[in-house]
């Protein structure tokens, strides 16, 4: 295993650090006080290749690999973890239409998903469900050859009405994992309405609403895949979704380490310089050490999914857990170094505290996650 990123790789990570460090750090408190989504910033990042970063270029996709994801979005979430987290967002729905969409639908999507021309919000959870995905209720019901009828309700969902297209995945069979299909629903879609804007501890640069379907007529031709699919698909680009989401906790404590050092090289107290204590020495140690594991795991799981590595599900589920977990207490631990100036709005930390917090949860639950590497332990 080599350990060195390759020249192709330190290009791809030197592009996303310039744009993080330009175009993101300057304006993310700003983003996330007056809770703004920043558009034609995320349409910048599409232009450099960063809304399609695995998806086959036949289309407008970058072709990059799974690794490459990772490494751009710890260097994206270093200067905004939320912006980050929802371009990952993004990158998962462009992938499920490149993956497993038809022709027709790769042509009238990808092209514009591509450039953020459209923007788009994954839609799997509901009200009543949560971490049962599976149980979900929202339905489509067939009409003839031309249409499905869809009703329901998703909720928590990244984007809201500020995106244009909505991967949905929603009941077109049997109960079970069995009768879930995905169906792209259009903004403008008669029917279609969102619910209030979220206020949320974290991630305000990305709206957040319910997003309800009353009798949407959704053509058949925007099926993703086969009728039935629906849940693997779903579950496959959670795979996916976890080790970027992973990758976005990376770049927030490695923002928090570095703000740390920089502040304990600087902050004087009985005399000297905080980094002078041996207390903070350890803090320090121990938050780039665990910060070093995590970023591992992060990249052995994004390695799996390019090599379609069979345990490549509970790699990346391992990687979520590890990494969410241990980057928000580095977090946690920053916010401490930095005594009352670190729960100041004037300091990073407490943006980063909240911002991150989420990712324990989002993406499955990291109690989800431990059910999902138990099963795993069981059959291997």
């Amino acid at each position: 295993m080599n350990f060195e990123y390759n020249e192709d790789q330190l290009a791809v990570k030197e592009m996303a650090k310039t744009f993080s460090e330009t175009e993101l750090m300057p304006y993310a408190s700003e983003w996330d006080q007056k809770e703004i989504f920043p558009v034609e910033t995320l349409k910048k990042a599409a232009e450099l290749g960063l809304a399609a970063i695995y998806v086959d270029d036949r289309y407008g996709g970058s072709g990059l690999s799974r690794l490459h994801a990772a490494i751009i979005f710890e260097e994206l979430s270093r200067g905004c973890v939320s912006t980050a987290a929802y371009i990952s967002i993004h990158n998962m729905v462009t992938w499920m239409i490149d993956t497993h969409g038809s022709d027709d639908v790769k042509k009238r999507f990808i092209p514009k998903l591509s450039t953020m021309e459209i923007m788009s919000s994954y839609c799997l959870t509901e009200p009543g469900s949560g971490s049962d995905a599976v149980a979900l209720k929202t339905k489509a019901a067939k009409q003839g050859n031309s249409h499905y009828l869809l009703n329901g309700s998703k909720s928590f969902i990244s984007g809201g009405p500020t995106s244009d297209v909505f991967a949905v995945m929603c009941r077109t069979g049997e109960e079970g994992a069995a009768g879930v299909s995905c169906l792209l629903v259009e903004k403008g879609t008669k029917g279609l309405t969102f619910g209030k804007q979220e206020k949320k501890m974290g991630w305000n640069s990305q709206h957040t609403s319910m997003v309800n379907f009353d009798n949407c007529e959704i053509p058949i031709d925007n099926l993703v895949g086969n009728e039935g699919d629906g849940f693997k698909i779903a579950m496959k680009g959670l795979d996916g979704g976890r080790v970027n989401i992973a990758a976005c906790s990376l770049g927030g404590a490695r923002a928090a380490l570095e703000a740390s050092l920089n502040y304990a090289a600087e902050r004087k107290q009985f005399g000297k310089s905080l980094d002078k204590f041996q207390v903070t020495q350890f803090k320090l140690a121990d938050m780039a050490t665990e910060l070093e594991a995590s970023r591992l795991m992060v990249l052995r799981a994004a390695c799996a999914l390019d090599t379609h590595d069979k345990q490549a599900t509970k790699l990346c589920a391992m990687a979520k857990r590890y990494a969410t977990d241990i980057c928000s207490e580095i977090c946690n631990m920053a916010l401490q170094i930095h005594g009352g100036y670190g729960y100041l709005k004037d300091f990073p930390l407490e943006r980063l505290v909240r911002d991150l917090r989420v990712h324990q949860i989002l993406e499955g639950t990291n109690e989800i996650m431990r059910v999902i590497i138990s099963r795993h332990l069981k059959t291997n």
